[in-house]
């Protein structure tokens, strides 16, 4: 695996997809997506448009089926933010409720 090779931290806890959306917060930005996956320790989101916030930035995701949890941007790339949950937030409570309760399977619309 090459996050091994180049000693990056990955995520530890499974990811399941999702179709949720919700919005994103950063001091008075803020900016819609879709969580298209998500752990019990954290989530990735696709931005409709631009966010600038840097790696290790503090944020809140607004969201009808998840509530509101509170991050760390870990990486920003083409769109998309990676976001780890604050360990002492109720995140995980959250998260697992989500998963005992709402979540359903999806596959992509789009295959390659």
């Amino acid at each position: 695996m090459l996050s091994k090779t180049i000693g990056m931290k990955t995520r530890s806890a499974a990811r399941k997809r999702t179709r949720i959306f919700g919005t994103v917060h950063y001091y008075n930005q803020a900016a819609k997506g879709r969580v298209v996956n998500l752990s019990a320790t954290g989530m990735a989101l696709d931005l409709t448009g631009p966010f600038h916030a840097a790696s290790g930035s503090a944020v809140r995701v607004e969201s009808e089926e998840l509530g509101i949890l509170e991050g760390i941007i870990k990486w920003a790339h083409g769109g998309r933010l990676g976001i780890e949950f604050k360990p002492n937030s109720n995140a995980a409570a959250q998260v697992s409720s989500y998963f005992r309760f709402f979540h359903r399977e999806v596959e992509p619309v789009l295959r390659r």
